[in-house]
């Protein structure tokens, strides 16, 4: 009981081309990625299976997306094609009311919805949080961005690994570089800063005579000594300091362990880089390394690459 090929081909060939999908408990596992990549496309087609499914010989030269929706199995492909169409028509604007409300579900930035509530405000002894009766919408805004995270970190922790958490976090976040010469692509910095939405940079410098030509290379960024760095860090002593290191020791942190610390953290976050890592040594803060192949990099481009990770950016 299985659909033969030749008979889907000519129904493929009498549709106009376009993206074809089957899905099948053999592919990958669907996610908003997915979902999102479809709706991009012109055309897409379903081809809903049934009892074994097809002929691997058309899966193999006309299928362009084999996908599951789960570790079960149904009876055809009609289900999964309600879903796949569905998860597609939420991203088509228009088809719901707000546009604002598809980028605030579930998974769109890879974490979970926070918790809703309607009237009336007591039910059964159980009372709508109060400051969602409050009307104060920073505040509203605040609580929902708390639970949303509470909720991913109790129920899937396994989605902070692709997660895009930056609007999850305090509005407070810093770079710092600790320079030793002035070889440093800042405009590529000030770049990071704006498309992460970091304050403007700090940059220290041991040598005064380093820091009076990097304010004359970097005017945007604050260029300080070691005495007011060590300011900065007394006057934001509740501030979460992330040390970005060139490779792993024993005192160091994975990527995913300092994103779950981020979303935890709720103040100020502080990100340091440096040219060399012995730099980092009389800092005191978390540490987190980046891969081996990313070591000898410029030191812009190692901002890059870390910032992407740890916080991540949906379009």
């Amino acid at each position: 009981m299985v659909f033969a090929a030749p008979q889907l081909k000519d129904a493929l060939s009498s549709l106009k081309p376009g993206f074809v999908v089957y899905p099948s408990p053999q592919g990958v596992l669907i996610n908003q990625e997915i979902i999102e990549t479809l709706a991009h496309q012109e055309h897409v087609i379903i081809i809903c299976g049934h009892y074994e499914g097809i002929d691997e010989r058309f899966t193999e030269k006309y299928v362009d997306l084999e996908v599951s929706i789960g570790d079960c199995v149904l009876t055809g492909g009609e289900i999964p094609a309600m879903l796949i169409v569905d998860a597609m028509s939420r991203l088509v604007p228009g088809v719901v009311g707000k546009d604002k409300a598809v980028i605030e579900d579930s998974f769109y930035r890879g974490m979970l919805d926070n918790p809703n509530y309607t009237r009336p405000a007591s039910w059964e002894g159980l009372e709508v949080p109060e400051v969602l009766l409050s009307g104060n919408d920073k505040e509203i805004s605040k609580w929902r961005r708390r639970e949303a995270v509470r909720r991913t970190l109790t129920r899937r922790p396994d989605l902070i690994s692709r997660a895009s958490i930056r609007e999850y976090l305090s509005e407070k976040i810093s770079l710092v570089v600790v320079a030793d010469d002035k070889n440093i692509n800042f405009s590529g910095v000030l770049e990071l800063c704006g498309v992460y939405k970091l304050n403007r940079p700090y940059v220290i410098a041991r040598d005064k005579n380093l820091r009076e030509k990097l304010k004359n290379l970097c005017p945007e960024a604050k260029i300080l000594g070691q005495v007011g760095f060590r300011k900065i860090l007394e006057s934001s002593a509740d501030a979460l300091i992330i040390k970005i290191s060139g490779g792993a020791d024993i005192n160091s942190c994975h990527t995913l362990e300092i994103k779950r610390r981020c979303l935890e953290h709720d103040g100020e976050i502080i990100f340091v880089f440096a040219q060399n890592d012995s730099e980092l040594d009389e800092i005191d803060g978390l540490k987190c390394y980046l891969h081996e192949r990313d070591i000898n990099l410029p030191l812009n481009m190692k901002i890059g690459i870390a910032l992407d990770r740890l916080l991540g950016i949906r379009s």
